[in-house]
């Protein structure tokens, strides 16, 4: 993930903010609703890294294969 984590966490805050200053969303709770903003922003910026871990060990997985019929490693990674 190329944000910090802090940075996420004021994004959600302004998020929040803005539209609850805008009059698009009515809360009491807005620490709870900036938590919960802030867990989605972060569930979504970090499915790159968890899908590339996840090829990653793919391709670990087969790298005899890949020895064997050699294919090379940016191949494979298409």
């Amino acid at each position: 993930m190329l944000l910090v984590r802090d940075f996420v966490a004021h994004m959600a805050n302004e998020v929040v903010k803005r539209l609850v200053d805008g009059g698009q969303i009515e809360t009491k709770a807005s620490v709870a609703v900036v938590n919960r903003v802030r867990q989605r922003m972060m569930e979504e910026l970090t499915v790159e890294d968890r899908l590339n871990e996840e090829v990653r060990q793919i391709l670990i997985d087969h790298q005899d294969e890949m020895r064997r019929t050699s294919v090379s490693y940016q191949e494979m990674y298409k």
